[in-house]
């Protein structure tokens, strides 16, 4: 199959969306939660974490555009400068996926989709209790994309939690044991594994000392 720029275009609002979403591969399905400044708990669903550097220990997330939608998330990031990024697995995806829903802002995502709400000690932004690995970050700045009106949320990792066990002494997390979740598209959801573990990659290296048995 081969499809030009028209072809696309030419698409269904939804099957563009979906087809779009989908050709940048799976990506990790993530919660991100807020609260605004009358202390309303806000959780939303997204699939556009992305790392962008560890020293400082920086992650981003795209924001649609705002137009006549109102952003919850980004209007209560904006105004406490905390948000708490929760790793979703294959456990609880349609507790999740429910979050996608475009509520009214005075309305718990929380409640309405049966997740938990924790805090942690000076950081007043709720993290989600069933997520097996979770992060409280500080805002740190907002990137306009012009060429489709969308935003890239900076964030820098103030906090970190997860088992014990997950992290091994070279700082890998093994992800495959958390039956973590994966997104493609707007609404289809995948299970990821671990298939195997490379050395870091010199140019002494040939092709077969990345080989296994």
């Amino acid at each position: 199959m081969y499809l030009s720029k028209q072809d696309i275009q030419s698409m269904q609002k939804v099957e563009r969306l979906n087809l779009i979403n989908s050709l940048s591969g799976i990506k990790p399905a993530n919660l991100i939660g807020t609260k605004d400044q009358n202390g309303n708990e806000n959780l939303a669903i997204f699939s556009s974490v992305v790392h962008l550097g560890s020293n400082p220990a920086l992650l981003g997330f795209i924001l649609r555009p705002q137009g006549e939608i109102r952003r919850h998330t980004h209007e209560n990031i904006i105004s406490s400068g905390i948000y708490t990024i929760n790793f979703v697995t294959t456990d609880f995806i349609q507790n999740a996926h429910y979050t996608s829903a475009k509520f009214d802002s005075n309305t718990n995502e929380f409640e309405k989709s049966e997740l938990t709400p924790i805090y942690i000690d000076n950081f007043d932004t709720p993290f989600v209790e069933e997520s097996p690995i979770k992060m409280g970050l500080q805002f740190v700045e907002e990137i306009p994309i012009k060429s489709n009106g969308t935003t890239l949320m900076v964030g820098q990792i103030e906090h970190v939690l997860m088992p014990n066990e997950t992290l091994n002494n070279k700082g890998h997390l093994d992800l495959g044991t958390l039956n973590v979740a994966g997104i493609s598209g707007l609404n289809t959801y995948y299970n990821l594994t671990k298939k195997i573990q490379f050395p870091y990659v010199r140019k002494s290296f040939s092709l077969n000392d990345l080989k296994t048995d």
